[in-house]
């Protein structure tokens, strides 16, 4: 299974409704392992990241006001990826890619998308969630 990356805004009832993945982008938000293993590694949360580590218990929902916090902390996981990537590899439990590139390049590619939804989810005025 794969973790998914969406964006959703709040229904006139209340209620989440999910946006469509425009044709250009990718909802990959990496491997269902990966809730433990990379956004929820010790690497992540030494970060201060708060938001990514919720997937370590469940999913992780970021309301509407919450977006730009989380843009944040997208933007500090990208500028720290390759500290994080060797400290995940260095915890190798044997469920990812074995060599630092072909990490460094998933990561990169699932951080993307993440940072798009979070993009997407600006313009439109509501939250990501990552599940």
């Amino acid at each position: 299974m794969s973790l998914s990356v969406d964006v959703f805004v709040i229904g006139p009832d209340g209620t989440r409704e999910l946006l469509d993945v425009p044709p250009d982008a990718s909802d990959l938000a990496g491997f269902e392992s990966w809730r433990r293993t990379v956004w929820g590694a010790p690497a992540v949360r030494s970060l201060g990241a708060r938001f990514l580590p919720r997937l370590a218990d469940g999913d992780c929902v970021v309301q509407p006001h919450e977006v730009a916090e989380f843009a944040a902390e997208c933007a500090l996981l990208r500028e720290h990826q390759e500290r994080v990537v060797r400290a995940v590899l260095e915890a190798d439990d044997g469920e990812r890619p074995k060599t630092y590139e072909e990490l460094l390049h998933l990561f990169g590619r699932r951080l993307d998308n993440i940072i798009d939804a979070a993009r997407r989810a600006r313009e439109a005025g509501g939250g990501v969630i990552v599940w």
